[in-house]
Parts: structure tokens; C-alpha cells; sequence
């Protein structure tokens, strides 16, 4: 069992539990978003889907045009090329177990946060070029 690497993005905390991007196969982190934290914009993934599930606290979650306030037990399903998004707008932390098939990896968390370091806010052309580089397409957000 491989140990899980833990990578701060602002008040965004992303636990890799299974790194599946060495193997192409699906991955898992556990996800902890702090209210009112500064989130990915809106976007989709062309290689990969993604199911999130809820721990603890409440996300707001938008997958296409069905938006949702997702509580502990609740679960939602990203089909791949659809738009989807995520906020904790609550005054609690939000925690989340995030799995993709195929996995984008450890790597991506770790070059976003790099982008991060470098100046708040993250410069926007230099972020949008990490996600390019990993499948990850922005677009409008949900509702528009």
C-alpha cells in the first residue's frame, strides 16, 4: 500500500489516497475544503469521470445543470467532457472522497499548488495551462 501524499492549496487540502496515474487505472484523494475557500473554476475533464462523496460538512456541487448542496452520504457522478464545479459556501469544512477514472494523478495537485505559490490570486494563464496539460477543459460555470 502506497503511503497517501497530503497537498495544501490555499484553504483546499487534497489527500492522495491512490495514485493511479502510474498504472492508468482509477484514483482516490480525500478532499477538505475550508469555508469560503478559493476553488477550481468550472471545468470538465476529457479523459476521466469522477464520483464525489461526502464525509462531513455540506459541498455545494454542480455537475452540468443539476446543482446540489451535497450532506455526509450524499454522492454525485461527473460523467467525462461535462461541466462541473464545486464550493463550500457553509461555515463548516467541507470533507469529500474524490474517485476518477482514469486517474489525472498526485502530479496535477502538485503543479496547481505551484502555480499558487508564485502570487495570490494564481495567475490565471499559467493555471489554465496546468489544467490543459492534464486533460482539464474550463468552461462556463453552472446555470449560464
Amino acid at each position: 500500500m502506497q503511503e497517501a501524499k497530503t497537498i495544501g492549496l490555499g484553504k483546499m487540502e487534497i489527500r492522495y489516497l491512490i495514485d493511479g496515474s502510474h498504472t492508468g487505472t482509477m484514483g482516490m484523494f480525500e478532499l477538505t475544503v475550508l469555508p469560503g475557500a478559493n476553488v477550481p473554476p468550472p471545468h470538465s475533464h476529457s479523459h476521466n469521470e469522477e464520483i464525489v462523496y461526502v464525509l462531513e460538512g455540506k459541498l455545494r456541487y454542480a455537475v452540468g445543470a443539476d446543482k446540489r448542496d451535497l450532506q455526509a452520504g450524499e454522492v454525485m457522478h461527473t460523467p467525462k467532457g461535462i461541466g462541473h464545479e464545486f464550493s463550500n459556501p457553509f461555515t463548516e469544512v467541507a470533507r469529500a472522497l474524490i474517485v476518477l477514472s482514469p486517474d489525472i494523478g498526485a502530479q496535477y495537485f502538485v503543479d496547481v499548488s505551484e502555480v499558487m505559490r508564485k502570487g495570490m490570486p494564481p495567475d490565471k494563464a499559467a493555471l489554465v495551462a496546468v489544467m490543459t496539460r492534464y486533460g482539464l477543459v474550463p468552461c462556463a460555470p453552472a446555470g449560464t
